[in-house]
């Protein structure tokens, strides 16, 4: 497991950055911090809560948000990707700190255009989230620096891509290369399976304009793991280990999915394999985008292939993880404003985390139908139920209030994460906490975390 690293704050550290300093206070203790979190998903559910814990803050808002944020923060009707909305809200209400939580509004330069008005966000530039929403690009940045992926080939014509699956055989995988919701990446098992992904990608255009080029890669063989870390340019500052579940069935069955749910921490991340990690993949790639004149701050996402020891880059995302951030931040101790705002300003390498001993479990309760095509509005019952327990918090991914009744409103609806002194204990505690949860049509899988059970 990735060594735990003792979070130390000092009274100079206790968020007294220039860039982030509380404005018009009346005393030193004052506490006026207001902060933006934009995004409407678990994950933004999760950073909404942990940041609602600062010391510092002393109000958040969301935009757009969902009904289960509603109870931490301020809900502000402009979607995520309403960049002129965003930056007019933030400038009105004199917001103190912005965090991006999806990826489409880094891609469109969300931070280049809060920067240019003199507002302090946090998360990569747009040419920096380039290493997300172009696989293509990504791709090419690992070959030319050496970081550890698998086999590929781009293609814009679907011809040659087929032509090239045909050479290669299967198993093969088939990548959109713009972003496509989490959705982009098809795991083909038979050759024929793959000439047809590559239709739909870049035919029938299934993802849209993301399907104009495709990456084929070599199928790796090993076990997931997701790595999250902050980054200011230099300095890496590594969250917990983690581990998604794609597929939308149990046994990893299924289309792959946004995510059904997470658990940390991850065994395959041993201590030896956090130090390749750091010093094969995240360093060198950090250093890299330097040297392109795209420097990377923000957080930075590795999705991890772990053969025999040894991590190969799956994907790179500019962003938090979602499940993923339900379960870590669960597992974080102390103030995460701070290490935001170290990112910002490049004095990250003077900050540790502190984690909880303790494991963490997150599973997505999702739509009938989803990835596919499924039915909102539908009631939610338990919810208070299960706030009443112990060491358990829903994150909201996709709710309304209607009339006063929780309902569903999208594909993953509810993040259920529960705490436990170990994995098995945590699995127990959160699907506990999952079977008194239900609407018509509710699904979600059975097996998260089982997989750190069977080593």
């Amino acid at each position: 497991m990735v060594p735990e690293k003792i979070f130390i704050r000092t009274q100079s550290d206790f968020f007294r950055f220039d860039i982030l300093r509380p404005r018009d206070t009346d005393t030193e203790n004052e506490v006026t911090m207001k902060v933006l979190v934009v995004g409407g998903g678990g994950r933004e559910h999760a950073l909404v809560w942990k940041i609602a814990q600062s010391p510092e803050v002393s109000k958040v808002f969301c935009a757009p948000g969902n009904a289960g944020i509603s109870e931490q923060a301020t809900l502000v009707p402009i979607k995520a990707n309403d960049l002129n909305g965003l930056l007019n809200f933030a400038s009105r209400e004199k917001i103190d700190l912005t965090i991006v939580g999806p990826e489409e509004p880094l891609t469109k330069g969300i931070v280049d255009l809060f920067e240019s008005k003199g507002l302090t966000i946090f998360g990569a530039s747009q040419r920096a989230a380039e290493l997300e929403g172009s696989k293509a690009f990504a791709k090419e940045m690992m070959e030319k620096y050496h970081i550890p992926t698998s086999s590929y080939e781009i293609f814009d014509d679907p011809k040659k891509a087929k032509d090239y699956i045909r050479r290669q055989g299967a198993p093969i995988v088939v990548k959109a290369d713009g972003l496509a919701a989490g959705k982009g990446v098809i795991i083909c098992k038979t050759v024929e399976e793959a000439l047809k992904s590559v239709d739909e990608i870049m035919v029938q255009k299934i993802f849209g304009e993301a399907g104009n080029r495709v990456v084929v890669e070599d199928y790796l063989v090993g076990e997931e793991a997701s790595y999250i870390a902050f980054t200011d340019g230099k300095a890496i500052l590594a969250m917990a280990s983690s581990q998604d579940h794609k597929q939308v069935f149990d046994g990893d069955q299924g289309p792959n999915t946004g995510g059904m749910g997470a658990y940390s921490p991850a065994p395959v991340v041993t201590e030896e394999v956090h130090e390749k990690i750091i010093e094969k993949i995240l360093r060198p790639i950090i250093q890299g985008m330097g040297e392109e004149g795209r420097p990377y701050k923000g957080v930075l996402y590795a999705g991890l292939m772990i053969h025999e020891g040894h991590p190969k880059v799956l994907e790179f995302n500019a962003r938090f993880g979602d499940p993923e951030t339900q379960p870590v931040l669960m597992r974080m101790k102390g103030d995460i404003v701070p290490i935001l705002g170290a990112c910002i300003e490049g004095n990250l390498s003077r900050y540790k985390i502190e984690w909880d001993s303790r494991a963490t479990v997150c599973v997505v309760m999702a739509s009938k139908g989803y990835p596919g095509d499924y039915e909102k509005g539908k009631p939610i019952s338990g919810l208070k139920e299960v706030s009443q327990m112990e060491d358990i918090f829903v994150f909201h991914a996709a709710t309304a209030l209607k009339e006063g009744q929780m309902s569903t409103n999208g594909g993953r609806v509810l993040g259920v994460t529960g705490l436990g002194k170990d994995i098995p204990r945590a699995i127990e505690r959160t699907y506990q906490a999952v079977q008194k949860i239900s609407w018509e049509g509710v699904h979600y899988r059975k097996d998260i975390g089982q997989k750190a059970l069977c080593r």
